[in-house]
């Protein structure tokens, strides 16, 4: 089965997100079996093998589903998620990423913890 691609700064109305610099835009870009986008909620759907990647802040995930809150500007993947940013790593059932505050919240399935790998700067690094 063909992957559906939304790109989500490239939708009517979806706004567009710009770099912690303020500099060039940059779009988040959802990849899954099927996907879904109503025009009157501003919600995408994306279900099956979820893929994203948001370059402007090296942000990479996968998912069971996934759905974009348009007018809130937040993401929250669900099942199974499994987050990838420069270098750390974060396994959860469920992430709300928020787009404007760069803003992350991971929580657990019953009985579960969520697992998060973070990558520390050498002594010398972090002493400069």
């Amino acid at each position: 089965m063909l992957a559906g691609i939304v790109t989500v700064a490239a939708l009517p109305g979806a706004g567009r997100t710009q770099t912690s610099n303020g500099g060039n835009e940059s779009a988040l870009t959802i990849r899954a079996d099927t996907q879904r986008a109503n025009s009157q909620t501003g919600v995408i759907t994306a279900e099956g093998n979820v893929r994203i990647a948001y370059p402007a802040r090296d942000i990479q995930a996968t998912a069971a589903q996934a759905k974009y809150y348009r007018d809130k500007r937040r993401l929250v993947l669900s099942g199974g998620v499994y987050v990838l940013q420069e270098g750390n790593s974060l396994r959860a059932e469920r992430v709300t990423y928020s787009v404007d505050r760069d803003h992350l919240v991971a929580e657990s399935a019953q009985k579960q913890q969520v697992q998060a790998t973070y990558v520390l700067p050498k002594q010398s690094q972090a002493q400069q």
